[in-house]
């Protein structure tokens, strides 16, 4: 499954103070990127942040409005023809032909990229096998889950055998052992040499899968890094969950929590420190025997997420 070899780039994406206005909207402001070969990659942000607007312009489908970008070394703008037979692209809403068979679809995208016989049909064969499609490769596409359908999605973006790989929400709405496949595929699709550009809304995969990630906020990235890096950076490493009034918080927790350690999702209060014993002897203290419900884990990405961009939820991109 491992690319074709062409000259090495050590950066394979190369966003340089890109905006894209939309009218009188800022959907990218002078957005910084760079994508280091053969990673996984991980685009981080709220709906409306400018991650699939981002995408776009990296793919070519939309031209920013000022900033240059580069793919495998070269201006997207004056080689796109050549940067497009280099990538794979899975996007958010699947395209295919619901009339025809896993299959089928795997051949006319094959005939897109100019794949001849034999060649046509072993990669078909190939990207059955390596999706798990076998079962349901003469099924037509109307008749397919969610899951088989994303999975199908995802094989027509590997048949040109892409150096880059860019996946938009690839597994939204996919059941837990769905996700758990594509997962594996995109672990070894890593491994062999493929870059992934991913974005999600999944921290908890953008941790499991991502080797870098970038968090954008109002089309800006806001911070960057290696995901284990970036939690121990930004946060105590215990996060501590109970349901708590906001006035039972300032009882509780003024001059005992920073207030830049507390995250109120609703009734729900997040609290980050490096030890939770304290805290919970002390909640402990003012329930007075009332056993509130507490949860104490290691925090993770979506704690830091959360703390840089809040809890509320913005327009698409």
């Amino acid at each position: 499954m491992a690319p074709t070899k062409t000259a090495v780039v050590s950066t394979i994406v190369s966003v340089q103070s890109v905006s894209k206005k939309f009218g009188e909207r800022l959907a990218v402001d002078s957005l910084d990127l760079e994508v280091p070969a053969q990673t996984c990659f991980g685009l981080l942000g709220p709906n409306g942040a400018g991650k699939t607007t981002t995408l776009r312009m990296i793919y070519g489908v939309t031209r920013p409005s000022s900033g240059a970008i580069r793919v495998f070394g070269k201006d997207i703008n004056q080689h796109l023809r050549s940067v497009r037979s280099r990538l794979g692209v899975t996007l958010q809403q699947n395209v295919l032909i619901e009339a025809l068979s896993p299959k089928e679809n795997l051949r006319v995208f094959g005939r897109y990229h100019l794949l001849r016989e034999p060649e046509l049909s072993r990669r078909t064969d190939e990207l059955i096998d390596f999706l798990d499609l076998r079962s349901h490769a003469d099924v037509p596409v109307r008749q397919l889950s969610g899951g088989f359908q994303r999975r199908l999605a995802i094989a027509l973006s590997l048949m040109n055998r892409p150096e880059l790989l860019i996946l938009d929400e690839p597994t939204t709405g996919l059941d837990p052992a769905v996700r758990l496949v594509l997962w594996s595929r995109i672990r070894e699709l890593r491994t062999a040499g493929t870059t992934v550009l991913i974005t999600t809304h999944y921290m908890d995969e953008a941790q499991r899968l991502c080797d870098r990630v970038a968090i954008v906020s109002a089309g800006r990235v806001i911070d960057a890094g290696i995901p284990a890096d970036l939690i121990v950076n930004r946060l105590e490493p215990e996060t501590v969950e109970f349901d708590c009034t906001a006035q039972e918080e300032l009882v509780l927790l003024d001059g005992f929590v920073p207030a830049d350690r507390r995250l109120r999702v609703g009734q729900r209060l997040m609290l980050y420190v490096n030890d939770a014993t304290t805290l919970i002897e002390r909640i402990r203290r003012y329930d007075r025997g009332d056993r509130r419900p507490i949860i104490v884990r290691p925090t993770n990405l979506e704690d830091v997420f959360l703390s840089l961009t809040g809890t509320s939820l913005e327009r698409d991109s």
